[in-house]
């Protein structure tokens, strides 16, 4: 009950959110799993398969403004599906406008791309990411790590894409007076 103070800016902060989010994102994630699984994919080894691995690395290698409109059509399907952790996204549209408005907030974002394994169709790409926001933490870089799972469709476009990475350390931590309670829950555990 005493640390119900340190849980009320958080409350606050993903209650001013203006696109209802569902709040069973696990239900959610597994009726995309069933939806995106009997569509076709790249053929694996297949030059389609290197292609398509290389435009979701560059384009997310190295994010501008520029960079996301200019790519992110030839990236992720019109029906793609896009889950981050901290919002869902359905659509090109959609996915575009999320990304938009995520380098809004950002000076830079950068991913390095440690590794990729394919199974059943999937991909999973393991990365480091580098983020530096204009008003969180302004001027610093802030490192996290994650996975992404990926299906591509037949034209090596994703139509899944479901990131796993810490949001609270990779984000949240440092948000004045947030990151202070956040740590301080995590130190009592």
């Amino acid at each position: 009950m005493r640390f119900l103070w340190l849980l009320l800016p958080l409350l606050a902060l993903t209650a001013c959110k203006t696109t209802p989010r569902t709040m069973d994102s696990a239900k959610d994630y597994r009726a995309e799993l069933a939806r995106v699984a009997a569509r076709p994919t790249v053929a694996q080894g297949s030059e389609a398969e290197r292609a398509a691995i290389a435009r979701f690395k560059d384009f997310l290698g190295v994010m501008t403004e520029e960079s996301i409109r200019a790519k992110t059509r030839l990236v992720y399907a019109p029906d793609a599906y896009l889950n981050d952790t901290l919002k869902t996204s359905r659509g090109e549209p959609a996915i575009e406008n999320y990304f938009l408005e995520t380098m809004k907030s950002s000076e830079s974002v950068t991913v390095q791309f440690e590794d990729v394994v394919e199974s059943g169709g999937f991909y999973y790409f393991r990365w480091v990411m580098d983020v530096k926001m204009k008003k969180i933490r302004k001027g610093e870089t802030i490192r996290t790590i994650g996975i992404t799972h990926i299906r591509f469709d037949e034209q090596g476009r994703v139509i899944l894409h479901q990131d796993y990475w810490d949001s609270t350390t990779g984000l949240f931590e440092h948000v004045p007076v947030l990151g202070s309670g956040i740590r301080a829950i995590k130190a009592r555990l």
